[in-house]
């Protein structure tokens, strides 16, 4: 995984949040979830992939260049 740095042309702070570093800190994980929730938060989503083609979405963020995250769809 690659974090994001920002892109320099903006006046943004970026804090990286990962639940394995937050997996002590409960009130800022539901903090967090219910801010998704609302729509406060959002995430992008480049693309969805079902679980058989988990392949090509490995191989778009090996190319690099992608915007979103590209997640895998169990549903599908």
């Amino acid at each position: 995984m690659r974090w994001y740095q920002g892109d320099g042309q903006h006046d943004l702070q970026v804090h990286p949040v990962s639940v394995a570093n937050m997996a002590e800190e409960q009130g800022k994980l539901d903090e967090l979830r219910q801010l998704a929730e609302d729509g406060v938060v959002t995430l992008r989503v480049a693309d969805s992939y079902a679980p058989e083609d988990a392949w090509r979405a490995h191989e778009r963020l090996e190319a690099g260049g992608t915007r979103g995250r590209l997640v895998i769809d169990f549903t599908r």
